[in-house]
């Protein structure tokens, strides 16, 4: 484990007295071209552009058996449902998500170091990366809720010290994500603008965020105008395929009222380069469960 490292100039200002619209100062693939990795040339100049990916197998139907058989027993599991790391759905009770699941299970640890995966990461961000946040999500039938929309780097950057945008998350789908079933939607090219939101951070904010966010979400006129520009991407797929999105991407997702469930494992990979520092615009960090400051490098 290597210690945090000193606060840097704040490039992104955000929780301030009034809604502030700052240009990307950072790039999106930082690797040199014809660095070698997963991704084709083409796929990186697509993610370059839009802020994300979609791959339509990642996993095989094998493979994905697997880490949903592992997501099963963890969210059925009543110590896991004990433990802090376990998020429960307000209106059902159940559990929702499950977070820092490369170090509660070796399977998904698995998930994390292979090729496939973290290969992507690397090839996108330029360097070695840790993970800042892995996490498993569930999100049954009959009205599990959705997310607002929002940037992640907005909330890594206010409230777990994030210095520079160069991040990246996967979300690779364990159970098929249809049109219906409150699928993940992306705004194309607005990772290109950092939204910094109006409002300062309540204390202890991410307890309550991580149910339903109220903090660090952008003004209707805002997203009005973003959706105008950029439109608005609906994700679906089969079990096993994956969606890469850059960390300053707006994007979010409706409730399930189908009866279908939506699951997935969501890990985020950050630069050991861009390692966190402390919030700059909040009381305190989050939990190491929640915004890691373990940067040691994914092997």
């Amino acid at each position: 484990m290597t210690t945090a490292p000193e606060r840097t100039a704040d490039l992104y200002p955000t929780r301030g007295t009034a809604e502030v619209i700052t240009p990307r100062k950072d790039p999106v693939v930082w690797s040199q071209p014809g660095t070698a990795g997963p991704f084709e040339p083409s796929e990186l100049s697509d993610f370059e552009r839009d802020g994300f990916f979609a791959i339509g197998e990642l996993l095989t139907a094998e493979e994905v058996a697997v880490y949903r058989a592992e997501l099963d027993r963890l969210v059925l599991d009543p110590t896991m449902r004990a433990d802090p790391r376990s998020i429960v759905e307000p209106k059902s009770q159940d559990v929702r998500t499950v977070f820092e699941v490369h170090k509660i299970s070796e399977v998904f640890a698995k998930l994390v170091s292979d090729p496939r995966v973290v290969g992507r990461a690397r090839q996108i961000l330029g360097s070695d990366v840790y993970v800042h946040q892995s996490r498993i999500n569930v999100k049954p039938g009959f009205g599990a809720s959705g997310f607002y929309w929002h940037s992640d780097f907005e909330t890594w950057h206010a409230e777990d010290g994030l210095p520079n945008m160069r991040t990246v998350s996967v979300s690779i789908a364990l159970t098929e994500n249809y049109d219906t079933n409150g699928g993940l939607m992306i705004m194309p090219g607005s990772h290109e603008y950092f939204v910094g939101c109006e409002g300062a951070t309540p204390k202890d904010n991410y307890k309550r965020s991580l149910q339903m966010q109220d903090a660090g979400i952008p003004s209707d006129e805002v997203l009005t105008k973003m959706a105008d520009k950029h439109s608005i991407r609906l994700f679906t797929g089969k079990a096993g395929s994956a969606t890469w999105f850059d960390c300053n991407a707006m994007h979010g997702s409706g409730d399930n009222i189908t009866p279908y469930p939506r699951s997935n494992v969501f890990i985020v990979f950050n630069s050991v380069e861009n390692a966190a520092v402390e919030p700059f615009a909040a009381p305190v960090r989050r939990p190491e469960y929640i915004g890691a400051r373990d940067f040691t490098p994914v092997r």
